[in-house]
């Protein structure tokens, strides 16, 4: 019986079953918040032009849909509509593609002056622009345009699905038969990170009318896909998959590398607000156990989904133990509030390559504090 958040109103607090307070978790977040946004050495939010504000990528050195879709939702989980209105006003103005057979997409990359880097999207930003949209609709009311917010979330998830009737040789950023993400619009594979079914529940009640039963369908494949494509024994998924579930052949050759560990805090916020499918749950015992018994608390590096360990460090090692931590929410096994703990006596990450670590450390945060909610 599903008898998540959603159903209840009641969302899972493992920051409290661990011993800290209400007051405590609220501290914790408001200070990671206020690393990201305003410390002067650490943030990664940056403003412009009186009224735009971007995120970067410090490894990168770039604008993505990916972080500014990213920094929407934490604006509007804290109830930021300032700080959201400048991120959607940088990605409507600079990343959305007005023309061509990208039209209603928006661009992947941007420099922080907000000339395109490149013109192809990646769905990851439009399927976080769209759901950040609705809840700031029902936190703070739609405005005029482009602050009519849940009329620009149906906007996208229109032309995620229709792009091919829309505009001429343009390709949706679902497989409308299998109803799967693809990794890009041209693609006949998928990144199961991108995977997020308790999205895409919410888009079967507000997205247009005709692609509400469409969503509904693709809430519950992503749920048979995530199970797919992540490995019996480690748990782990690969950075690009087959839509049969098999590692893709791509850039990291099937590894369990950066963006693949999102899937733990995807799994595990599902869970939270749903819970539908308890088998997803052992998906992160295992991947728990994993690093647990086998890796055991050494440096983290890149693997294959087997569990072998490849030479290089992982580039983002903070971003593991949060997100395993979130798929805490999902789990039933020994080690997931050691997982917790592990996770509270991780500080935020420093340097360059902070900007992705401190993304998923944050969203994990609200996750375990039961302050990731639904509007």
């Amino acid at each position: 019986m599903a008898d998540g958040a959603y159903f209840t109103g009641k969302y899972p607090n493992l920051l409290k079953e661990a011993g800290l307070t209400e007051e405590e978790i609220d501290k914790r977040i408001q200070a990671a918040f206020d690393t990201i946004f305003f410390d002067e050495k650490e943030r990664f939010y940056f403003e412009m032009d009186g009224d735009k504000g971007y995120m970067l990528d410090t490894g990168n050195v770039d604008a993505r849909s990916e972080g500014m879709s990213y920094g929407m939702m934490m604006a509007v989980q804290m109830d930021r509509k300032d700080i959201f209105d400048r991120l959607w006003l940088f990605s409507k103005t600079f990343m959305y593609q007005k023309n061509g057979k990208y039209e209603g997409y928006f661009a992947w990359s941007a420099a922080p002056d907000g000339k395109k880097n490149a013109e192809g999207p990646a769905p990851d930003g439009e399927e976080y622009f769209a759901m950040a949209l609705f809840f700031a609709g029902s936190r703070w009311g739609d405005g005029e345009a482009p602050f009519d917010y849940s009329v620009q979330a149906r906007d996208i998830l229109r032309h995620c699905v229709h792009q091919a009737e829309l505009v001429l040789g343009g390709a949706p950023m679902w497989d409308c038969e299998k109803h799967y993400i693809k990794f890009v619009p041209e693609a006949d594979f998928s990144d199961p990170s991108y995977h997020l079914p308790h999205f895409y529940e919410l888009f079967g009640e507000r997205a247009n009318e005709e692609d509400k039963e469409f969503w509904k369908e693709a809430a519950s494949s992503s749920r048979r896909y995530l199970a797919l494509s992540c490995h019996p024994l480690t748990g782990m998924a690969p950075e690009y998959a087959e839509y049969d579930g098999r590692p893709k052949r791509l850039f990291h050759d099937g590894q369990f590398y950066s963006d693949a560990y999102r899937v733990a805090m995807n799994i595990g916020l599902d869970a939270a607000w749903f819970h539908k499918e308890e088998a997803l749950g052992e998906i992160i015992d295992k991947l728990q156990t994993f690093f647990s018994e086998k890796e055991k608390g050494k440096e983290y590096h890149n693997y294959l989904t087997d569990g072998t360990a490849l030479e290089q460090p992982a580039l983002h090692p903070v971003a593991i133990i949060a997100t395993n931590a979130a798929g805490s929410l999902a789990a039933g096994g020994k080690y997931r509030m050691g997982w917790v703990r592990k996770f509270l006596n991780t500080p935020l990450r420093k340097g360059e390559r902070r900007y992705y670590d401190n993304c998923l450390y944050f969203f994990c945060l609200l996750m375990l504090g039961g302050r990731y909610r639904i509007y």
